[in-house]
């Protein structure tokens, strides 16, 4: 039974084929040292954009554009996707990424800094959906601020809330560890949304603003 089941993760972790595009910002991002995007969770990030209709999007952390590229493929044709990174190196390669899938310049804005710095001067309740990268998914400072960002019936989505497998495991008490675990906890208990868990790449926690 074990083996079937792994047999059957495999199979949906494979089951989308991520476009050249997407491949191409992949390799980037891998050798800029990002930890990677699988397609499973790119194509679960563009199936929830789709499901909005999704306008207006906030990403936290780039990625090279590896999840920007699934996200606009979901979104609405004259969507806007927010990516906020400190690191120029990784902008520039979101940036490149965009040019080269012939995304339209005025669909995509790249902000430089602290998202912490930035969040704050954004419209409460204008974005249809934010997903937190694996750099903050422990971070409650991040889902504080995208629930508020969140119109009612947005969608909040962490990235690496498995925590490379350790989430799951009692004996794990890292600090990194800890934090993803009770963030989880958190956000399954708060009562202004609906939480689930997904475990497509190394995780996906996605939440509904009631």
């Amino acid at each position: 039974m074990a083996a079937q089941r792994m047999n059957s993760w495999t199979y949906a972790e494979n089951f989308v084929i991520a476009s050249d595009a997407v491949q191409a910002a992949s390799e980037q991002d891998q050798a800029l040292g990002g930890s990677g995007f699988p397609a499973s969770a790119g194509a679960s990030l563009r199936l929830l954009a789709a499901a909005l209709e999704a306008s207006h999007v906030i990403e936290i952390g780039s990625d090279a554009g590896v999840c920007g590229l699934w996200l606009l493929e979901g979104m609405s044709a004259d969507g806007v996707l927010t990516t906020i990174d400190p690191e120029p190196e990784r902008q520039r390669a979101a940036r490149a990424a965009f040019a080269s899938a012939r995304v339209a310049p005025q669909r995509t804005r790249l902000i430089g800094g602290d998202a912490l710095a930035v969040l704050p001067r954004m419209t409460d309740g204008a974005y249809d959906m934010v997903v937190v990268g694996s750099e903050h998914h422990g971070d409650p400072a991040y889902v504080e601020e995208a629930l508020r960002l969140l119109r009612t019936g947005g969608i909040l989505v962490v990235n690496n809330i498995l925590g490379h497998d350790r989430v799951a495991d009692p004996t794990a008490r890292d600090e990194e560890t800890v934090a993803v675990r009770d963030l989880g906890k958190s956000l399954r208990d708060d009562t202004r949304v609906l939480c689930a868990v997904w475990p497509v790449g190394d995780g996906l926690c996605a939440v509904i603003k009631r």
